[in-house]
């Protein structure tokens, strides 16, 4: 039941792609779809997806990593099973509301109001089936830890971010504004708690070393992160006339759980031996990507947080690389990893499907580069023009922006077709059965008929060089 979540959200990751590359056309043919498919309609459609994706392939990866750890079955499957149904219809009434026009919310929540009752309540289910799950919190790992504050914390932040609907919040603008930048800063940190965890979890797996868990730099993570939770989303609220002191909290610990990631990730490739990459190819692959996007992001992200540098960048395509950077290089290539640990565990995949994943994963991660510093680039062109005196009239701005929006839009169709050639083979079983080989711990079985341990490897390693 715990591979639903996770195909679920590959269906939402295409989807969410689906969308983007829309967004992207009407940005260079204004009116592209504009009866039917307004940009206004684009972006949430497109926004919502790609966060539901995360949400639930993270969740899946928890409790089917939880079940894995315990060495028995999770508290409860039913509630499992009301868990993600209520997600899944939940998610339909917000794509449909954004398809029928109708709106209410702020900004990646822009669905009607009362569509997150149901998100708070599917949320309680998973935070309950966990905790219920660990009986004891005696000395259990960081991974454990992290999973517990993401549980716990999105279910507190998550209503926070709805304190908008209190006139007290909406006769202030200056609190408003702070408040919905705290919650949605810390909502991130909640789901980055989730997704850090799995991938310390993962490592752990592949490398057959249960120290990294236990690790004190594990713990330095968990900590920094949790730190970070609290006070990271300062530096979205430099232009506010807000306490100085939570401006300069801000920038001390801004993206400094980043650094410390990278140098999990980067000493734990260095412990592993070549038996155990090749039994996980595909995961160590992604893994390694995650490595290489977390440097990449923490440049940018570093940068951002200075505030004399912010206010250039504050509002301009630069924030959405960094935004898609981190959503897409980091925190996609680790739930992918989990995703073919999980999924592709029992599956056995031609000649055919590695060449096609292999393809695929170097499509993506090439084409986001491309993708990120086209960001890039027409975020410093706006820079430029919001800070110069003379600058000329917006319109004249947006078409000299035009080339750079050329360009992300084709690496944005690049970077669909590569996860779609990396998400079949995934989502093939699923269609033709309509769930993957997942009866609990005890009693596993290989879609080949034949009984084995439960490996973390595929029948036949993918080869990606």
């Amino acid at each position: 039941m715990t591979k639903l979540f996770l195909s679920t959200g590959l269906i939402l990751l295409i989807t969410g792609m689906l969308f983007g590359i829309v967004g992207g056309l009407q940005y260079i043919l204004p009116g592209f779809l504009k009866t039917y498919l307004s940009f206004e309609k684009t972006r949430p459609l497109h926004v919502s997806s790609v966060v539901f994706w995360i949400l639930l392939a993270a969740m899946g990866g928890v409790l089917h990593y939880t079940r894995e750890y315990i060495g028995r079955n999770l508290f409860s499957t039913k509630l499992l099973r009301l868990q993600w149904a209520v997600f899944v219809v939940t998610v339909l009434l917000v794509l449909a509301s954004y398809l029928a026009g109708s709106f209410g919310g702020r900004e990646y929540w822009e669905f009607p109001p009362l569509l997150a009752v149901p998100i708070l309540l599917g949320w309680g289910l998973f935070a309950i089936n966990y905790i219920k799950s660990i009986k004891s919190w005696r000395k259990q790992p960081v991974y454990v830890w992290m999973w517990l504050t993401g549980a716990i914390g999105f279910l507190l932040i998550f209503s926070e971010s709805y304190l908008w609907l209190l006139p007290y919040f909406q006769q202030d603008v200056v609190r408003d504004m702070t408040v919905q930048w705290k919650s949605y800063g810390s909502l991130v940190g909640c789901w980055n708690m989730l997704v850090y965890g799995l991938g310390i979890y993962l490592m752990e797996k592949i490398s057959k070393d249960k120290s990294y868990g236990h690790s004190k730099i594990g713990f330095s993570l968990y900590f920094l992160g949790l730190f970070n939770l609290f006070f990271n989303w300062s530096h979205h609220v430099y232009l506010l006339p807000v306490s100085g002191s939570i401006k300069h909290i801000g920038y001390v610990v801004s993206m400094t759980e980043l650094l410390i990631l990278g140098r999990i990730i980067y000493k734990w490739k260095g412990t592993v031996t070549q038996a155990q990459k090749f039994d996980h190819l595909v995961p160590y692959r992604f893994l390694w990507a995650a490595d290489v996007w977390i440097l990449v992001n923490l440049f940018l992200a570093i940068a951002m947080s200075v505030p004399a540098i912010n206010v250039y960048t504050h509002g301009t395509h630069i924030t959405v690389a960094h935004v898609m950077g981190t959503t897409i290089g980091i925190n996609t290539m680790l739930l992918m990893a989990v995703c073919f640990d999980v999924l592709g565990e029992n599956l056995q995949f031609g000649k055919r499907h590695q060449r096609q994943v292999a393809n695929g994963y170097l499509i993506v991660n090439g084409s986001l580069f491309v993708f990120f510093m086209a960001l890039v680039g027409a975020g410093i062109q706006r820079s430029v023009w919001q800070m110069d005196p003379q600058a000329g009239p917006f319109g004249e701005m947006v078409k000299g922006l035009v080339p750079y929006f050329v360009v992300f839009t084709l690496a944005g169709i690049f970077i669909f077709t590569g996860f779609a050639l990396i998400v079949y083979p995934l989502l093939k079983p699923f269609a033709l059965s309509n769930s993957y080989p997942d009866k609990g711990v005890a009693s596993r079985k290989p879609l080949n008929g034949v009984r084995k341990p439960i490996k973390n490897s595929m029948a036949e390693p993918m080869q990606l060089e």
